[in-house]
């Protein structure tokens, strides 16, 4: 892989990431800017690493991709909190593992596949954090 496809890959999952993690931010959520960028090219970066091994004798690339998934599924689950019957956080962590998707995509080069995700991800926590809000929903919730 040339260096430019790399960078442009890699430049791919941080404005993924990024875009992600500013409406994480808006909201004052532990996990905003700085951990959905991270993640995301993280993740990206695994990914191309395994590329690197594509085609060699006895290499899965896809074991890789298993593994982000399964490290990924840790980190988000560190980010969730049980106070009495309440349970937070399971937003955050359900983005951090969008986040690391949407890096996966990068690295992969599924560039339109990764813009359509990120605006998903983004609308989802904007439009429903919204809904949420309207119809009375706990405000110290994680939405």
């Amino acid at each position: 892989m040339e260096i430019y496809e790399f960078a442009i890959r890699i430049g791919c999952a941080i404005g993924a990431g990024l875009l992600i993690g500013i409406e994480r931010e808006y909201k004052k959520k532990s996990a905003g800017l700085k951990t959905n960028m991270l993640v995301s090219l993280g993740a990206a970066v695994f990914i191309l690493l395994s590329l690197r091994f594509m085609g060699e004798e006895h290499v899965d690339i896809t074991r890789v991709l298993s593994q982000v998934v399964i490290g990924v599924g840790f980190l988000g689950a560190g980010t969730i909190m049980q106070r009495g019957k309440d349970i937070y956080g399971l937003t955050t962590a359900a983005t951090i593992w969008c986040s690391a998707a949407a890096g996966c995509m990068a690295g992969f080069g599924l560039f339109w596949e990764l813009g359509i995700l990120t605006a998903v991800v983004v609308l989802i926590n904007y439009v429903f954090g919204i809904i949420d809000s309207k119809i009375g929903k706990d405000k110290n919730d994680d939405s």
